[in-house]
């Protein structure tokens, strides 16, 4: 063996220095520079010059800030290297040149330290491995080195050839790896580590790839940063040339001149002064973007909104609380409880310098009024009226507004209709707040929930805004037409006021006295052209509408109106009269029909009442007994709830079958049928118990029932009688139908107050808490004084009433 083979021979271990490297790690045929300062390390490579191999074994230490490693502090695997050169340079520092030889692993026992690290050190061979799959792993690494190497013009065309002829998996891994320079050094360390080449140069070929993924990347960000200054350039020449060009043309437009106008206006502006901190911070950002940038655009269009909105100016107002009260009367008839509350509203306002806005929710079926009140109460208060229908609207940024991020963002409608108005206390009507839904965009009520909530609208914060905007000085009034699809949280931060429908006295009025001269000076007519009868007033109402507002009456007024017109055009007829006789030439035939009480006494057939949004109706309920099994059928498109009464009302009388003087069993033998007439109109509602109870009786005992009385209120299965709603509108039906009699629930006597006093004339209000008391009122030939209260004389009632058998009835 000559002697520079035994410079490259592998023992299999040796005594050693030891010098510990700083993240580096040393690989086999690796020929690397290295700057030495530390003593201890500079004594090792000394003792190494000192042997006639110059061999030293260098290893990495675990943390490269430990200026005095120990055996703990480094790795056990490492390279056994030769030092070929060592210069000593001004600052003390050498400069060597290291070419490693084989991998080795430290004998932890042996380490020992004098002026220098030095231990015995044992070789780490490579494993075996199969030559068939080197060789795919080989030709894998090669053509990643060839893009490694394009990507990469750091890397020589030397350093490529030589690995690139290396057939060797080991010596490959160790030749590639010192060459990726985003590889960490515990990485490197690992891979060191790896006795099996081809497991270490799988290990080599994915940071490899690795490498090419992120040079590839560096260089795509960086073509796209050049070409963007490149556009940053052409578009300032451009903007340039604009400049001289609009110069030239004499309508120079400076933007600094017009950003220094914006400056001036948010100083003078009355607003926050976080919102006038927000307008200067865009200003600034203003003066160093490009004028013809998007987000130039975007942060001036910010600013402008914030200058348009109305942060503090109020409008002053002095109210005459009498003037007001004339106002509101002067626009709408009745409506006495929303009046009032406005009224009080104001007279507060009187008293306090600034109260917070009530949050007034106005319900009631379509065409009473609710929107053109609101209307009324900004006149009455002459403050500044704005409305924003929420009827259908879907998407929560409607209201709080699109961020800016956004394209063609916006503030919500709230924000909007402010910088309309200008003023940042009008009232503002939130129409139709039952009708908005939710869908994938947000929930529109949700958001409703700050701006309705006085103890939170006074910072209510808009998306695109993105600052506290002041709502407690607006006056919101809501309305709806019912309350069951306006979620609960929402219901809760509002004042509800019930709008009923208007009674049929109170229509007549209305028409006279609003809807007729309005229309009239609509179409050009005055009083002296056209004259209206009271009879053919209560024709239109009765006839030729059904609803619980007036709106169809005011669409059936203006019909005739133009229809007078024309004639008085076209025939030069100078007054036209409009009666109860010649309406129908004028409208055509009747539109509605109301349901009236039948001509005489009926078996099983009873007069109940009703309420619709249309107003109060008569409602038939007939029963029929037939032969049968026990079947109990029930028609008319009943809801679920009047289905459950008709039931309970059945399961009343079964219990009953012996005071009536019936068969225990007497359902077994026959079927009924349980039908309300106009099977087309969809009917639901809890009122119609006794109305049932008392044609089943009717209809078993073969009595008839009285044909001027009618009846509304639940029942239980005991019999009691529950309270209604919708008393006012039910006896105005009554009173409509020249019903005689009213049989009510007694809990319902409290509601009586609210009931005019022209619809309680002429009814005579049977006011009951049983069904007991029920049945003499209304079965014809009852003699009600020999019923008592108590349970023992329910059997003088059978005594009384019931002389028919059933059997025989049934039979016939």
């Amino acid at each position: 063996m000559n002697e520079d083979s035994l410079l490259y021979f592998a023992p299999d271990e040796e005594i050693l220095p030891v010098m510990s490297l700083r993240e580096v790690v040393m690989f086999p045929k690796a020929i690397i520079p290295l700057f030495v300062g530390r003593k201890q390390s500079v004594k090792a490579i000394e003792a190494a010059l000192n042997d006639f191999d110059k061999r030293i074994f260098l290893v990495t230490q675990k943390n490269p800030e430990v200026e005095e490693p120990s055996l703990d502090d480094i790795y056990e695997v490492g390279c056994v290297a030769r030092v070929l050169q060592m210069f000593k340079l001004p600052d003390g520092t050498r400069k060597v040149l290291f070419e490693g030889i084989y991998r080795a692993k430290i004998d932890k026992q042996s380490f020992s330290k004098e002026e220098f690290y030095k231990s015995k050190v044992f070789s780490f061979p490579d494993s075996d491995y199969d030559e068939k799959k080197a060789e795919t792993f080989i030709r894998l690494v090669r053509e990643a080195l060839e893009e490694f190497s394009k990507l990469n013009p750091k890397m020589a065309k030397e350093s490529l050839l030589t690995l690139a002829n290396i057939k060797d998996p080991s010596f490959l891994a160790d030749g590639i790896l010192p060459h990726l320079s985003n590889v960490k050094f515990q990485e490197k360390q690992q891979v060191l580590e790896i006795a099996d080449p081809l497991v270490r140069l799988e290990k080599v070929y994915g940071y490899l790839m690795g490498e090419i993924e992120i040079i590839a990347l560096e260089q795509k960000i960086k073509e796209r940063v050049r070409k963007q200054m490149e556009q940053n350039q052409r578009e300032y020449y451009l903007s340039e040339q604009l400049k001289a060009i609009h110069k030239e043309m004499g309508r120079d437009v400076d933007p600094k001149a017009e950003l220094d106008k914006l400056e001036t206006r948010v100083k003078e502006k009355n607003m926050p002064e976080e919102a006038k901190e927000r307008a200067f911070e865009e200003i600034k950002k203003l003066r160093i973007t490009p004028t013809n940038s998007a987000e130039y655009t975007v942060s001036y269009n910010y600013i402008d909104w914030i200058l348009s909105l109305p942060w503090n100016e109020i409008k002053e107002i002095n109210i005459d609380l009498k003037e007001a009260a004339k106002i509101l009367d002067n626009d709408h008839y009745g409506l006495e409880k929303p009046k009032e509350r406005i009224l009080e509203y104001l007279a507060v306002q009187n008293l306090v310098d600034k109260i917070r806005g009530p949050i007034l929710c106005l319900v009631g079926p379509p065409g009473v009024g609710k929107t053109s009140l609101a209307k009324s109460v900004a006149r009455a208060m002459k403050r500044e009226f704005v409305r924003l229908s929420l009827g259908g609207v879907r998407d929560e940024a409607e209201i709080r507004g699109h961020r800016r991020t956004y394209v063609g963002a916006l503030p919500g409608k709230i924000i909007q209709s402010l910088k309309k108005v200008k003023y940042n206390n009008p009232v503002f009507c939130l129409d139709e707040v039952d009708k908005m839904s939710t869908d994938f965009r947000g929930d529109p009520s949700a958001a409703l929930l700050e701006v309705l909530d006085p103890e939170q609208n006074y910072a209510f914060n808009d998306h695109y805004l993105d600052l506290d905007y002041d709502l407690s000085n607006v006056f919101f009034i809501t309305t709806a037409n019912s309350l069951h699809t306006i979620p609960l949280p929402l219901q809760d931060r509002m004042e509800i006021i019930k709008l009923p429908g208007y009674l049929e006295t109170e229509k007549k009025k209305i028409a006279k006295y609003f809807l007729l001269p309005k229309q009239l000076k609509m179409h050009g007519l005055d009083k002296k052209q056209i004259k209206f009868s009271d009879g053919a007033i209560e024709k239109v109402i009765r006839e030729y509408t059904r609803e619980a507002g007036v709106r169809n009456l005011e669409r059936e007024i203006a019909s005739i109106c133009r229809k007078v017109a024309k004639k008085i055009v076209e025939d030069k007829i100078e007054q036209v009269q409009i009666t109860k006789v010649n309406l129908s030439s004028y409208l055509g035939v009747p539109k509605v029909r109301h349901s009236e009480k039948e001509e005489e006494p009926l078996v099983g057939v009873t007069n109940g009442l009703a309420w619709t949004e249309m107003g109060g109706e008569i409602l038939l309920v007939e029963v029929t007994i037939m032969p049968g099994t026990g079947k109990l059928e029930i028609t008319g498109k009943l809801g679920e709830v009047m289905q459950e009464s008709a039931k309970a009302a059945f399961s009343y009388v079964r219990s009953r079958s012996e005071v009536f003087g019936l068969k225990p069993d007497f359902y077994k033998e026959i079927d009924v049928h349980i039908h309300v007439p106009e099977g087309a109109t969809p009917k639901d509602g809890p009122s119609a118990g006794i109305t049932l109870a008392t044609s089943l009786v009717s209809a078993l005992l073969n009595i008839p029932v009285r044909n001027d009385l009618a009846m509304t209120g639940e029942i239980t299965l005991r019999g009691r009688v529950l309270p209604i709603g919708g008393l006012r509108e039910k006896l105005l039906a009554a009173k409509r139908s020249a019903i005689e009699k009213v049989i009510i629930p007694l809990d319902n006597v409290r509601d009586l107050d609210e009931v005019p006093e022209e619809i309680l004339k002429g009814l005579k209000l049977i006011k009951v808490k049983h069904m007991d008391e029920v049945l003499p009122e209304a079965l014809l030939g009852v003699n009600k004084d020999s019923i008592f209260c108590g349970q023992h004389n329910h059997i003088s009632l059978t005594q009384k009433l019931l002389k028919a058998e059933f059997r025989s009835s049934a039979q016939q």
